[in-house]
């Protein structure tokens, strides 16, 4: 190489060219490389664009900080068994093929929203969430359920008022609902102490504790002191008033703690049940009461005990016909 020249075999430096212009076309060369999926070396690079390896290093920190400002961002890193640095995807930017499909489908069985809430939220979800080489594969996996999709029969939208209920519990705001019953009166006016937003059997719900309410006429069970629960899709109309409520920590809902002992969203006193099972699936009923605990087991089946809210169980219990035994 001839002094006062900086001349790069490939053709990518000419004579003549500036510092700036031999960095930015450096820059170019090595962005090509890493985006082809190639390692860059330190030491080979240098020696191929006659730079020391210090002028490479700074080349990487400068194309770090660009990939690190694009959408989704991306990463250089050093790897240590190829001995140089490479192209990466950020590990929290993308979910894997298989990550993704299992959320669309669950979003997909559920059957929790209107096809016009549901359907853009999946392709969102894989357009932001799926490597472009993935895009297509992912998209036909899921394209026949998302044709024959099949809305929930109120009819409603959900999605605003979730996060307007949401904005409520986060702040501690006292609510006022108009809610729609199945029983005489229809609707009533409700102010409430929004707690939490659960999900179950493809409605979404707010569990709540009533206030200015006669609790001898309206509750069956006027010493109920658990939380009431109200479909979202049934509440016609949500006014956030300027009172706030408190609650002690010690003293917060868990909604964790209340979705393993509630069956179907039907609220009512705590209770422990006991009963025999001789089906073929335990885990089924494990999975189902997160609570229950096997007391005993013998050649005939396995004695249970767990601990629910609510009526909800007794559905539950007779839905399994004669394998189930209450004790």
């Amino acid at each position: 190489m001839t002094e006062g020249t900086n001349h790069y075999v490939k053709g990518t430096y000419s004579m003549g060219t500036s510092r700036i212009e031999q960095k930015c076309l450096r820059l170019l060369r090595l962005n090509a490389l890493l985006q082809d999926g190639l390692i860059v070396r330190k030491a080979e690079a240098a020696v191929k664009f006659g730079v020391t390896e210090r002028s490479i290093q700074r080349d990487i920190q400068d194309l770090r900080d660009f990939f690190a400002d694009q959408i989704p961002p991306r990463e250089i890193t050093y790897d240590a068994k190829a001995k140089g640095y490479r192209l990466t995807e950020r590990n929290m930017s993308f979910l894997s093929n298989s990550e993704i499909l299992a959320v669309c489908k669950i979003l997909l069985e559920s059957r929790s929203m209107m096809r016009a809430e549901m359907l853009p939220i999946l392709d969102r979800l894989i357009s932001c969430c799926v490597p472009e080489q993935n895009k297509k594969a992912v998209t036909a996996l899921v394209s026949n359920e998302k044709h024959h999709y099949i809305e929930p029969r109120h009819g409603k939208s959900v999605l605003n008022a979730l996060w307007e209920i949401g904005q409520a519990i986060q702040n501690h705001k006292m609510i006022e609902i108009e809610y729609e019953r199945l029983k005489t009166p229809n609707i009533v006016k409700r102010v409430v102490n929004p707690v939490g937003i659960m999900f179950s059997e493809y409605y979404f719900y707010l569990t709540a504790f009533l206030q200015n309410v006669d609790r001898e006429t309206e509750f069956e069970n006027k010493n109920d002191l658990s939380p009431t629960i109200y479909r979202i899709d049934r509440i016609q109309s949500v006014k956030i008033l300027p009172r706030t409520f408190y609650v002690p920590y010690k003293d917060r809902f868990e909604e964790g703690e209340f979705r393993k002992r509630v069956q179907f969203m039907y609220g009512g006193k705590l209770q422990r049940i006991r009963f025999r099972y001789t089906g073929l699936s335990l885990e089924a009923v494990l999975d189902r009461l997160p609570t229950a605990e096997i007391v005993s087991q013998n050649e005939s089946g396995w004695e249970i005990s767990a601990e629910v809210f609510g009526s909800g169980i007794d559905m539950w219990l007779r839905s399994q016909g004669d394998y189930i035994e209450r004790l």
